[in-house]
């Protein structure tokens, strides 16, 4: 898609911003040969990378070689220019996260009750367990506070054991707290740029930064695009977006993208938006939404596309493993097995998405 789209020479694929892979052209040692096409005056040449085209009526098409991890593609004529900004995701291979929002009591508890070890909690003893069954690495995305518990309260008695399992558990800045939902829907650069700093402040000192990476989910994935620009200069790179819309076909869960892009997200395993130099990775499961015996077939319809099922990422909630809680769901931990066993048996390997290019080391 053509950031100008009333310009006479426009690329229609791939997308400004796409993050393409193997499964977008043909992959050699020298790089990814993908197809460039767009639309131009039918009359004139059009030169892709430099070199001609092929024509047929306004419709243009040409190869070029992706081998940088980030490239602009341009394609001219007399009567204009237009170019697409790509990243190229080389050797890539299948590869999923899990990732928990809306986290916070569990580190009330840490706090209150003092064990000995992190993992003498029951969640974080759940979370390990994972990690020595599957391999999983876990991403908690956390609160600054809660009722009755604020994150400056938390011990760093632990801070050692945080970092001796950076590995594979990391933490990261989700909101202030749990409500109002949508927190950062229409707020000011400068007011998640505080919460973010709290947050992450409180990581460094009880848990060390080796915690922490460059990928977030923000609460309810809504922030404007300042929000965003204001945590990417502070080191987050990655979001994690819920690509959807309302009934009224305005977009939801998708920070301050448009309805097109919102679409082509929904279509693609992650676009990089080169404006704000932020990677929207799309979340292919909340898991605690589904039926157990759900789970699975959520994850079979997105693996019906090579363009939604290179990476995979699992999302799961805090609350409901939480017994005093309205929300609690008994078969919540059965649900995660259930996504695990699920990418395990198909090879997927886990990773941070902070790690390399998506994973991609």
């Amino acid at each position: 898609m053509s950031r100008y789209p009333q310009q006479p020479v426009q690329i229609t694929s791939p997308w400004d911003g796409d993050v393409l892979n193997r499964h977008d052209g043909t992959e050699t040692d020298q790089g990814l040969t993908i197809a460039i096409e767009g639309i131009a005056p039918a009359d004139q040449e059009v030169l892709v990378a430099g070199r001609p085209a092929t024509r047929a009526g306004e419709r243009f098409r040409a190869e070029v070689t992706l081998s940088a991890q980030r490239s602009t593609i341009t394609a001219q004529c007399r009567a204009g220019a237009d170019s697409v900004r790509l990243v190229y995701d080389r050797r890539s291979r299948k590869r999923y996260r899990l990732s928990v929002d809306d986290n916070i009591l569990f580190l009330r508890d840490l706090t209150r009750d003092m064990p000995k070890s992190l993992f003498d909690h029951w969640y974080l003893a759940f979370w390990r367990e994972m990690n020595e069954r599957f391999g999983a690495k876990i991403h908690i995305n956390i609160y600054h506070q809660c009722d009755g518990f604020i994150l400056p309260e938390m011990p760093d008695i632990w801070r050692e054991e945080w970092a001796a399992n950076a590995h594979w558990l990391h933490l990261s800045f989700h909101a202030l707290q749990n409500e109002p939902s949508w927190i950062y829907r229409n707020a000011p650069g400068r007011r998640i740029a505080r919460d973010f700093e709290w947050v992450t402040d409180e990581i460094e000192r009880f848990a060390t930064l080796k915690v922490t990476g460059n990928t977030t989910t923000v609460h309810w994935a809504e922030a404007t695009r300042e929000g965003c620009i204001a945590l990417r200069e502070r080191g987050i790179e990655r979001l994690i977006a819920l690509p959807g819309f309302h009934p009224n076909g305005a977009p939801k869960t998708s920070y301050y993208l448009d309805p097109a892009h919102v679409q082509h997200l929904l279509e693609r395993d992650a676009w990089w938006d080169p404006e704000t130099d932020v990677i929207f990775i799309t979340c292919d499961e909340v898991v605690n939404s589904q039926s157990l015996d759900n789970v699975p077939k959520v994850l079979d319809d997105q693996e019906k596309s090579p363009h939604t099922s290179e990476l995979i990422e699992l999302l799961i909630h805090e609350q409901y493993f939480r017994k005093e809680l309205l929300n609690y769901q008994p078969e919540i931990k059965d649900k995660v097995i259930a996504s695990l066993e699920w990418v395990s048996e198909r090879g997927y390997e886990p990773c941070f998405w902070s790690e390399g290019l998506l994973g991609n080391t």
